[in-house]
């Protein structure tokens, strides 16, 4: 079976999860993307607390980028950059709480 190219987009429409099941679906989504993936997070509402718990989770592994950002619609690009921490220690790898990766290119943690 062929793996995905690096550069791959998952769409992950949170409008059709349970509320109080929607953070730990997105860190668990996050978790199994590669360095290069990107998860595209679409919602109806503009996640802010969300994105402060992803920066304080992943750090710089996740980069976040708005691609619509409208009253009825948010759409957002979360792509996984694994070697930010690059010639870090693994523990300080993931220091943060968990890691970003969970097939050939992830950062090493046990998915944490």
């Amino acid at each position: 079976m062929a793996h995905p190219s690096p550069d791959a987009t998952y769409l992950f429409d949170a409008r059709g999860i349970a509320k109080r099941f929607r953070h730990a679906a997105i860190f668990a989504a996050l978790e199994t993307l590669d360095h290069g993936e990107t998860m595209r997070f679409v919602n109806d509402h503009d996640p802010l607390p969300l994105l402060n718990q992803i920066q304080q989770r992943y750090g710089d592994q996740v980069r976040i980028q708005y691609v619509e950002r409208s009253p009825e619609r948010v759409a957002i690009d979360f792509g996984i950059w694994l070697t930010a921490n690059e010639g870090a220690p693994a523990a300080e790898q993931s220091s943060a709480g968990g890691c970003a990766g969970g097939g050939a290119g992830s950062c090493g943690c046990s998915g944490g």
